[in-house]
């Protein structure tokens, strides 16, 4: 249920040459804290500049977001890409919308995310779509979503991708 494909510190560590090496052509992307802080209405460092990349090498991108229109779509307008907002994540409603938008068979689809039990979870529930988690770009101090990192430990990535050797057997998570 918590399966991660590829395990990367950050989106931008996503590269046009791991994504060719694992066929996909497409990434369902998560908003928050995978793109820029809760709540921030710009993008991270680095962010419009890789969403660039991404698209000169021909990988499709849409946002897929639990988080409402007027969150999602001013944010979406910025980066130039298609979005999902309300995706029900971790079911499979935002992902079906999201592959129709793109017109890209499942199984070169890959989820992007930080939660395991929106991103993760979501993805391994959608048969054939691959799961890229990356770490949280800031960690919640306090609320649920505090209690749900602390409860997401035991199924985090221990080792990174780095396209050559398997998942398991890579180098150690930088803490």
């Amino acid at each position: 249920m918590f399966k991660i494909d590829i395990a990367l510190q950050s989106v931008l560590d996503i590269t046009p040459e791991i994504l060719r090496e694992n066929d996909i052509r497409g990434l369902l992307m998560d908003l928050d804290n995978t793109l820029t802080t809760h709540d921030n209405p710009r993008p991270a460092d680095g962010v419009i500049e890789w969403i660039s990349l991404m698209k000169e090498n021909g990988i499709k991108m849409t946002i897929v977001s639990n988080n409402h229109f007027e969150r999602v779509r001013p944010f979406a307008e910025k980066l130039g890409l298609e979005f999902v907002c309300e995706g029900k994540k971790p079911l499979p409603d935002g992902f079906n919308r999201a592959q129709k938008l793109m017109g890209i068979p499942f199984e070169n689809l890959a989820v992007v995310g930080d939660q395991i039990y929106t991103d993760v979870l979501g993805a391994n529930l959608k048969r054939g779509v691959k799961c890229i988690y990356v770490f949280p770009i800031e960690h919640e101090k306090e609320g649920f979503l505090a209690f749900k990192r602390k409860i997401e430990g035991p199924f985090l990535p221990k080792k990174l991708y780095d396209g050559r050797i398997p998942v398991r057997q890579q180098k150690d998570v930088k803490e």
